[in-house]
């Protein structure tokens, strides 16, 4: 009975411990074609716009982007796709 209790447990350890959990991600993108005041604002508004995306820091001057967002929701070729939808091809800063 000790035994099976035992084999019990383990298999459901196994179950509870093998499941992944969401992370909250941060990247940090660079974004090209930026030229004016209002080109943040809308990169800004188009990755806060991606399900997922908890927080976005744009900067002009840095023509870059600080991304977060949860990965069980959205992934870094989501963020990169609509950027580039809107006219601002991004990368992964490296």
């Amino acid at each position: 009975m000790k035994t099976t209790l035992k084999a019990v447990g383990f298999a459901v350890g196994l179950l509870v411990g093998g499941t992944a959990y969401a992370a909250e991600q941060t990247v940090t993108l660079e974004v090209s074609g930026m030229t004016c005041a209002s080109c943040p604002y809308i990169v800004k508004q188009t990755l806060a716009a991606v399900e997922g995306v908890t927080a976005v820091e744009v900067s002009f001057a840095e023509k870059s982007a600080v991304v977060t967002y949860d990965d069980s929701k959205t992934e870094v070729a989501a963020l990169t796709a609509a950027t580039g939808d809107m006219g601002f091809p991004s990368a992964v800063k490296e």
